[in-house]
């Protein structure tokens, strides 16, 4: 070989091995930030945009206000709550005859509600204001407000009377007994939804932490975490300490037993998007929203899986659900035109 070869051999492998070391060589650093980065949870689920109508909303379609969301029946006054914002009031609506009876202020917007009991007061997860509202059946006066933790989304009341305020922001349950809280606990990544069984199990759905975790209301004890879906979003509790999940990105709702520690126990498909949900314990039934289609399901609780009813066109952005199981009536609040509807299922 002459020294002119050499020297270009020399020089193309060298340039070999600087090109190679880079590519089969990562620092501890790179990988932690790769893992880190496949670990992180994905973003919360929010509910699938509604396009226009296409069929008529079933059953009576009524104004409201604006932007509602957040909606609970009574079973014992009649009444309907509904949040609204801009501005930030609490519509009691009369449910038989659909009519606005009076609006309450509210020191923030609300997106979930709940009765502390049949009758009243209502509970208002006010989250800009990092308080819980209450509001009195069938007056609407405001009987306290609490400072609980960051952002509160949603809440449940235990049939001793303590109430649970889910903080969003902060990952913590707030435990309020009397107006003020006296309690603050842990919760999975960003809970969003919450709900209390007859016997007083607390289920806290972490929409990021893509979980269902299970309290004992009185100890405050965890019975432990487990799976919730792909992208869960709200809960209710019905008979025999089952929890409901809607698992919006997943297309289904969970069905779970909730001890002596959760497990699901069943999953059903339900494609477009399932957001909000409610139940009727009277006539074993589970309601939920489907935003993407604008339809509203009515299901049977039937042991471990639901078989389906019905399904309703609904009014624009069918964010939320609320029944009277008094009456078996179902509303559902369409967030984008501002009304309210009404339906006497059969």
């Amino acid at each position: 070989m002459t020294h002119l070869s050499f020297r270009r051999a020399f020089t193309l492998l060298t340039l070999a091995t600087i090109l190679f070391v880079p590519v089969g060589c990562r620092t501890e650093q790179d990988v932690t930030k790769q893992d880190a980065a496949q670990r992180k949870p994905p973003p919360a689920p929010e509910p699938a945009e509604a396009p226009p109508l296409e069929k008529k909303p079933a059953g009576r379609v009524v104004e409201v206000g604006s932007a509602p969301e957040g909606i609970v029946a009574d079973p014992e006054t009649g009444l309907v709550a509904v949040a609204l914002r801009n501005p930030n009031e609490l519509a009691l609506v009369d449910g038989e005859s659909g009519e606005t009876i009076r609006k309450i202020k509210l020191p923030e917007s609300a997106r979930h509600l709940d009765l502390a009991a049949p009758g009243g007061p209502v509970l208002v997860p006010a989250e800009g204001s990092d308080s819980l509202v209450q509001v009195g059946l069938p007056d609407g006066e405001v009987t306290s407000e609490t400072p609980v933790g960051d952002f509160p989304h949603a809440v449940a009341a235990a049939p001793s009377g303590r109430i649970f305020v889910v903080n969003e922001m902060a990952s913590t349950a707030s435990i309020v007994e009397d107006g003020r809280e006296i309690e603050k606990i842990e919760t999975a990544l960003k809970p969003g939804g919450v709900a209390v069984t007859d016997s007083g199990l607390v289920g806290v759905v972490g929409v990021r932490g893509l979980t269902l975790e299970v309290f004992e209301a009185d100890t405050l004890e965890s019975l432990g975490r487990t799976d919730a879906g792909e992208g869960p979003t709200h809960v209710k509790a019905g008979p025999k300490n089952r929890f409901y999940v809607t698992d919006t990105r997943g297309d289904a709702v969970l069905i779970y037993e909730a001890g002596p520690k959760p497990e699901q126990i069943g999953r059903v498909s339900l494609p477009g998007s399932p957001y909000g949900i409610d139940i009727n314990p009277r006539r074993n039934q589970l309601w939920v929203t489907l935003t993407a289609e604008q339809r509203v399901v009515q299901l049977a609780l039937q042991g471990r899986t639901l078989r389906e009813i019905a399904r309703y066109p609904t009014v624009r952005q069918p964010n939320t659900v609320a029944v009277d199981p008094a009456t078996g009536r179902v509303f559902v609040t369409g967030k984008t035109d501002g009304q309210l509807q009404i339906l006497e299922p059969r």
